[in-house]
């Protein structure tokens, strides 16, 4: 597929925190220890008593900006990926609604556990799960980072999962979890390829991937969606992997990992000579440059969970994605 779209030019400059991480978020030696900020102990991520009180901090926060559709209100406790699809939603609601959320009901979150990998440097994470209020019966999973002791703790990922859907974690005696590295060779992808090979998936398929509704599904919906009467729509897919994009994975009790990753999907819809693009909804119109004369280029950033085994197709759990920028043209 032609890369002459002008895509690239819907992104907005990257939030500066994102040029202070990288991919090393994962890369610990065969020791187990690396050197980040001049730290070479492995130690928990956090205690189960601070994760408790983040989480909170960040359902309050969630909540407020939720409420009034204002982005400001939990800017400092969402980064990477759930940053993007949040501020993009709340800026859309805002536009439409500048009173506020006229059908807002606070999200309460239930029954949380915490798993929290040691590690040495920074950035550390860990992951909370617990039953929401929205959504259904599922869990919500939500990995929080930070990248010194001095940082508030921030949400970099959010997805829903059914609850059998959620593995049981490696743990050392005390409790503590296990961060598996970017570039771990012993699992069917390592977590540092997975944008890329999920990317490349979804253009050329393969069997990297179990089949599933995000997965084999979502390639035949795209393929029945990609010539109408009309309309042609073009797909194309970009890994992101770097900053607070970076993949994180935990070790699974049975060898493999469950790993967070990010990407990001245009979607160009082009009308025929002498037809128009269908009109989208406000919510897309409230995220839209430019006017929509024949075509519409759709930015979305999604974020993936999925169980990384030791062999076999990677299964994708749970994906939660949202649409950042448009341009009509």
């Amino acid at each position: 597929m032609s890369r002459d779209l002008g895509l690239r030019r819907l992104r907005r400059p990257g939030r500066s925190a994102l040029m202070a991480a990288s991919v090393t978020a994962l890369s610990l030696t065969a020791s187990g220890c690396v050197v980040v900020h001049g730290e070479r102990e492995v130690l928990p991520a956090t205690t189960r008593a601070e994760a408790a009180e983040a989480l909170r901090e960040f359902t309050a926060a969630y909540n407020a900006a939720d409420k009034a559709y204002d982005s400001s209100l939990d800017a400092d406790r969402t980064t990477g990926a759930l940053a993007d699809i949040d501020a993009a939603r709340l800026k859309a609601g805002r536009a439409n609604n500048p009173e506020g959320n006229p059908g807002h009901v606070p999200l309460k979150l239930t029954d949380a556990k915490f798993t929290i990998p040691k590690k040495a440097g920074w950035p550390r994470w860990f992951l909370a799960d617990a039953a929401g209020n929205k959504g259904g019966s599922v869990r919500w999973l939500l990995v929080f980072t930070r990248d010194g002791l001095d940082e508030t703790w921030e949400a970099a990922y959010l997805t829903l999962v059914a609850p059998d859907d959620v593995p049981e974690f490696k743990t050392d005696k005390d409790g503590w979890a296990e961060a598996v590295p970017a570039n771990a060779g012993d699992l069917a992808v390592p977590p540092g390829e997975l944008s890329e090979e999920y990317t490349t998936y979804l253009k050329d398929g393969g069997d990297a991937f179990a089949e599933g509704p995000h997965t084999s599904a979502w390639r035949t919906l795209r393929e029945k969606r990609s010539t109408r009467p009309g309309l042609a729509t073009q797909y194309i897919d970009e890994p992101m992997t770097n900053g607070d994009y970076a993949p994180l994975a935990l070790r699974t009790k049975d060898g493999g990992a469950l790993v967070f990753f990010t990407t990001r999907h245009f979607e160009k819809q082009t009308a025929a000579a002498g037809a128009s693009v269908p009109t989208p909804n406000k919510n897309v119109l409230a995220l839209t440059t430019g006017e929509i004369r024949q075509s519409l280029t759709m930015e979305f950033v999604s974020n993936e969970v999925a169980l990384d085994p030791v062999e076999g197709g990677v299964e994708i759990l749970g994906r939660i994605q949202g649409l950042t920028a448009a341009k009509g043209e």
